[in-house]
């Protein structure tokens, strides 16, 4: 088995840019820049912490772990859990937390490079930091419980694994083989032509290096939506790639054999000049950037400003015997915020309406006020998640966009 960090090359296209992952790269940039158009930042803000619990839902389901959304919104809350739901309700709020400091720091301009070596550490150990102690040991193949020490790769003889058919590097060799891929990958992120294609080729590639002993599959996604948030297709936050990742463009199992497929070995002097398939990298990334395209279209449906009000105002009408209540959403959905004392005005009523108009939505989650003097801002409350994004955490029949057509070459 070669040891040497040239076993992961290719890494990604460098004589010529296939390119039907091209014209994919072009079009995800035009769909992320048209996301969120039409919603106030304030409630974009607010859809931008749904997902970030969506997608924490579906990075703990790829891993095997069912969670409930609720119960992450009761951990994220700091509420009281059930002893069976608490641990994995935790885990998915370390996910939430450390993809919110992502978001905070892309916000603020110092988000560093996502495939540097401090990065994933950092991200790692910031995850391992909140986890449970239940998730906070694994089983090595000589039988033995080791804990994991956050932020740490893997370094003893004792480390070295087997995921699947596949024999990542010895662990002894972790080190080498993640600085090539941090100098190889921080290349691609500088040029406007890869650092898509890279989102989809580092994802792999760090998962075939396996770096830590345990935790790389989240790991490698939330490096995944950091390189989106700094190849400028991050959307608002309003698209999740492991809600695609967990249900394929077909059937939910095309992550497994797509991650298997692309670490097939050259086949042939025609098959590119490095350890790895060429032919099947480039399946690969044009597999994961059409799930990327599929996931910000949907979210682009999703949350549409004119398609979201209309379900609201639905909803709203049907919990709430105030026949003013959806007019009072629809404004507050627009504006992002309302000050208390302009309710009236918006509803062209008397201030004792309106203020029994929003108390009645405060009280049924639709709205939401850090002190009864602020202003209110529009809430999303998961008791309703289907009826407001059906098809967002399960099946419900909608209308999306069809999934994008791989390419038969």
């Amino acid at each position: 088995m070669i040891e040497t960090p040239s076993r992961i090359e290719p890494v990604f296209f460098e004589d010529q840019i296939p390119q039907v992952l091209a014209d994919l790269s072009i079009e995800i940039q035009r769909e992320a820049g048209n996301l969120g158009r039409g919603l106030h930042p304030e409630s974009a803000a607010e859809l931008a912490d749904l997902v970030r619990m969506m997608n924490s839902y579906y990075s703990n389901l790829i891993e095997g772990h069912n969670t409930r959304p609720k119960d992450i919104e009761r951990a994220l809350a700091g509420a009281e859990l059930e002893p069976e739901t608490r641990p994995l309700a935790l885990e998915a709020k370390a996910h939430v937390m450390v993809q919110r400091e992502i978001d905070e720091m892309h916000l603020k301009g110092t988000l560093s490079s996502p495939t540097s070596v401090d990065f994933l550490r950092w991200s790692h150990r910031a995850f391992y930091d909140e986890m449970p102690e239940e998730f906070r040991f694994i089983k090595r193949p000589d039988g033995i419980l080791a804990e994991i020490v956050p932020g740490e790769f893997r370094q003893k003889a004792a480390d070295d694994v087997e995921v699947g058919r596949h024999l990542p590097p010895s662990s002894s060799q972790v080190q080498p083989f993640m600085e090539h891929f941090a100098k190889r990958f921080g290349a691609a992120e500088n040029w406007p032509s890869t650092r898509i294609i890279a989102i989809a080729s580092a994802h792999h590639r760090l998962n075939y290096i396996h770096p830590f002993p345990d935790g790389n599959g989240r790991v490698s996604r939330l490096m995944s939506h950091a390189m989106a948030q700094r190849a400028g297709i991050g959307g608002f936050g309003l698209w999740s790639i492991s809600r695609g990742l967990a249900r394929g463009l077909r059937d939910r199992g095309e992550y497994k054999r797509m991650m298997d497929h692309a670490d097939s070995p050259r086949r042939g002097d025609l098959d590119g000049r490095g350890n790895l398939s060429a032919a099947a990298l480039k399946d690969y990334c044009e597999w994961f950037l059409s799930v990327v395209l599929d996931q910000i279209r949907f979210s682009a449906f999703m949350f549409d400003i004119e398609r979201l009000e209309t379900r609201f105002r639905m909803l709203v009408r049907d919990v709430l015997d105030d026949k003013r209540a959806p007019d009072l959403i629809g404004v507050i959905l627009k504006h992002g915020s309302l000050d208390r004392g302009d309710a009236h005005l918006a509803l062209k009523t008397s201030e004792r309406t309106a203020r029994n108009t929003m108390a009645d939505l405060l009280k049924a989650g639709f709205l939401r006020s850090p002190s009864p003097k602020t202003p209110v801002r529009i809430a999303f409350p998961l008791d309703y998640r289907e009826r407001l994004f059906p098809n967002l955490f399960t099946d419900a029949e909608i209308s999306p966009p069809e999934p994008p057509r791989l390419s038969s070459g």
